[in-house]
């Protein structure tokens, strides 16, 4: 059992692409420790298995129902996007069921007159993109600029920032995010 649960966690650590002393670090354990469960020589507790996979993050059940041998998803079909987005804003993810995903890539849309809210959006990490057609006025702090085919954006995404199409066509733009916010 101990090597099952060792060789399933060396997988599961290479496929999130952490070495054992980032796994450690994170864990809040040695790397030795990581090492000694990997060689299948300890057998964690579910406490301390528990506390390893909290590192990467992953929960218990999916650490021991993920097949590690599968092959990722690569492509995508339109249809297989994600639908994150309601109304007359469209958020379609790439990737949305891929474990261990540590990018948000998104298909946004947004209808003329569609905004992201009267609230401005903060959070934790960097965001980017291109507009592909129409256009889009994005706030981020004070700035305030109107964006068209083919222009771009990057920012910290702590900064509050805000989406809004005032045009008369549709808007769409290809965009990303570290880390995965969605």
């Amino acid at each position: 059992m101990s090597s099952e649960v060792g060789s399933r966690l060396r997988a599961v650590r290479q496929m999130h692409g952490l070495s054992q002393r980032e796994l450690a670090k994170r864990a809040g354990v040695t790397n030795g420790m990581i090492s000694l469960i990997e060689q299948g020589r300890v057998s964690p507790s579910v406490a301390s298995l528990k506390k390893v996979l909290d590192g990467i993050p992953m929960a218990l059940a999916e650490f021991f129902t993920l097949d590690p041998e599968q092959t990722p998803q690569v492509f995508y079909a339109g249809d297989e996007l994600t639908e994150l987005g309601e109304g007359d804003v469209s958020l379609r993810l790439v990737a949305g069921n891929r474990p261990g995903r540590r990018l948000t890539i998104l298909r946004e849309v947004y209808e003329p007159g569609a905004d992201t809210g009267a609230e401005m959006l903060s959070h934790p990490g960097e965001e980017g993109g291109v507009v592909v057609s129409g256009r889009i006025e994005i706030t981020v702090g004070s700035q305030v600029r109107q964006l068209g085919p083919g222009e771009a954006f990057y920012f910290p995404s702590a900064v509050p920032h805000r989406f809004r199409n005032r045009g008369r066509e549709r808007c769409e733009i290809i965009s990303a995010a570290t880390p995965p916010t969605l």
